[in-house]
């Protein structure tokens, strides 16, 4: 089976985001990233949903610079 979205650990999602671990809760916390998908015990971030902060992010640099 193909995952089309893989799920990301909290290792995962700050890496991508190129930040440390207690900053992504810090920014999970503030609403910046949004909240895990909880799958028993674990947290998981949908790859799109981490991918889309940073498009949020340039799409709002682009706002302030117009």
């Amino acid at each position: 089976m193909e995952l089309i979205d893989p799920l990301l650990t909290v290792r995962e999602g700050a890496a991508v985001l190129q930040m440390s671990i207690p900053t992504f809760w810090r920014r999970v916390a503030d609403g910046t990233v949004p909240k895990p998908l909880k799958i028993g015990g674990i947290s998981r971030w949908p790859r799109s949903e981490i991918v889309a902060v940073i498009e949020s992010a340039k799409a709002a640099r682009t706002q302030r610079a117009a």
